[in-house]
C-alpha cells in the first residue's frame, strides 16, 4: 500500500498522531480511537495491522500487551515527496515569522 494511502484514511492518521506522542498498547488506541471515531476494536485492530503491514508502525508484546511505535521510515518517503512543494507555504510562514516579531518589539 503507497504512503498516501495509507495517510488517506483520518483513523489511521489519528493513531499515527497518538504513536507519534508516545508509544502505546493497543487497548490504549482502542480506547481512544473508539471514543472518537465510535468504532469498535475489531475496526481498530484493523487500522493497526494496516499501519504494521505498511511499515508506518511496529509492534512488540509485554507479556500479554502488544505496545504500538511509529515508525519514521515511510514518512520519511512523504517528506522527500512534499519537498519539491514546500516552497509554496514556506515563504509565507518565514513572512508570518517576521511580522510576529515585529509585533513583540512594538
Amino acid at each position: 500500500m503507497h504512503a498516501f494511502d495509507v495517510l488517506g484514511d483520518p483513523v489511521r492518521r489519528r493513531i499515527l498522531e497518538l504513536l507519534g506522542q508516545a508509544e502505546r498498547s493497543s487497548g490504549d488506541v482502542v480506547e481512544v480511537i473508539g471514543r472518537e471515531f465510535g468504532i469498535g476494536q475489531p475496526a481498530v485492530s484493523m487500522q493497526l495491522r494496516v499501519l504494521r503491514e505498511s511499515g508506518f508502525a511496529t509492534v512488540r508484546a509485554e507479556g500479554r500487551r502488544r505496545v504500538y511505535a511509529i515508525d519514521s521510515a515511510p514518512l520519511a518517503e512523504v517528506d522527500a515527496w512534499l519537498h519539491p512543494f514546500r516552497r509554496f507555504w514556506e515563504q509565507r510562514l518565514d513572512a508570518l515569522g517576521t511580522e510576529l516579531r515585529r509585533g513583540r518589539r512594538e
